[in-house]
């Protein structure tokens, strides 16, 4: 483990799945500190607001060393820059992810060349994981605990349930 290198794994975490959390204890294991860094503002619509997605965030890393939740809006590259990150940590899933952050990853050397990229695949058990899926399911009453910790799946039924105006 590189004890000085900081990273950042940015994301809108909507909600943190299970696959989230497993790219992140592998990211503490070659990495003095791995910033998670929840983005504000997206082009994505999120179903939980920022807060909601940083506490989920900090309640499924709190027994990491060296893991923090941090909030970001604008360019990543002035967040990872502000930071001092000498990299940024990209979860790949499935060759259909790839092509996306081979391009996201050339245009941020572009921006920062003194940063790298690290892309880590989570267990084979995880891989098929995503947020959009995960909100799906939850929305159309499936059941989603064994894609996220007990603590999101408690937020997202209370969320589904809002949502569809019953308590």
């Amino acid at each position: 483990m590189a004890n000085d290198l900081i990273a950042v794994y940015p994301g809108t975490f909507d909600p943190i799945t299970l696959g989230h959390e497993d790219v992140v204890r592998r990211a503490a294991q070659l990495f003095g500190q791995v910033i998670v860094a929840v983005a504000a503002g997206h082009h994505k619509k999120s179903m939980f607001s920022l807060q909601e997605r940083m506490a989920m965030a900090r309640e499924a890393v709190e027994a990491l060393p060296g893991v923090r939740v941090e909030s970001f809006d604008g360019l990543m590259r002035d967040f990872v820059v502000k930071c001092g990150a000498k990299a940024m940590v990209r979860g790949l899933r499935a060759v259909t992810d790839f092509d996306y952050e081979f391009q996201l990853a050339g245009m941020n050397r572009s921006f920062m060349p003194d940063v790298e990229t690290v892309f880590l695949t989570p267990s084979d058990r995880f891989q098929f994981i995503s947020s959009t899926f995960v909100r799906e399911i939850a929305t159309l009453g499936g059941e989603v605990d064994k894609f996220v910790s007990p603590g999101v799946n408690q937020r997202l039924l209370e969320k589904v349930r809002s949502l569809a105006g019953t308590p």
